[in-house]
């Protein structure tokens, strides 16, 4: 069982780094609590912030390190551990394999279940990266194009 972690808040840190004002994070919460959906993506789509902004925040936030997906070099073999629909499904790139661990790099850490799911389907314990969701995005059609 997964024990659960207590994040400080992706809206805090952004204004603590002076990346986003107090005002634009509460229009930004006031539409997700209309809207629904990811605060990263809602900051993005107004223009208040960049991916990397939110990478960086979410470095922060979490702790798992950043790795930009295009300076990786990719292993084509990659594509037989996890199905393509699953890794686009939970926007994840399997990265590679040391002994029982799975490295991915994924753009949204805070998704348990992804990771859960991931465990299951590939029975290997996953160590995580963060990427923003281009570089995952561009990269799966990397790796699944053939």
């Amino acid at each position: 069982m997964t024990e659960k972690r207590t994040w400080k808040k992706l809206g805090e840190i952004l204004l603590r780094g002076g990346i986003l004002s107090a005002e634009q994070l509460k229009m930004s919460l006031d539409l997700q609590k209309r809207e629904g959906g990811l605060l990263g993506e809602i900051l993005i789509k107004l223009g208040y912030v960049n991916e990397q902004d939110i990478v960086q925040a979410l470095t922060v936030q979490c702790g798992f390190p950043y790795l930009p997906l295009e300076n990786y070099e990719l292993k084509k073999e990659m594509k037989e551990v996890l199905p393509e629909n699953v890794a686009r499904q939970y926007c994840i790139v399997p990265l590679d394999i040391i002994g029982n661990i799975l490295t991915i790099a994924m753009s949204n850490p805070l998704n348990e279940k992804a990771v859960e799911d991931i465990e299951m389907i590939t029975k290997k314990k996953v160590q995580i990266f963060i990427s923003t969701v281009t570089a995952v995005h561009d990269t799966l059609d990397k790796i699944y194009k053939e």
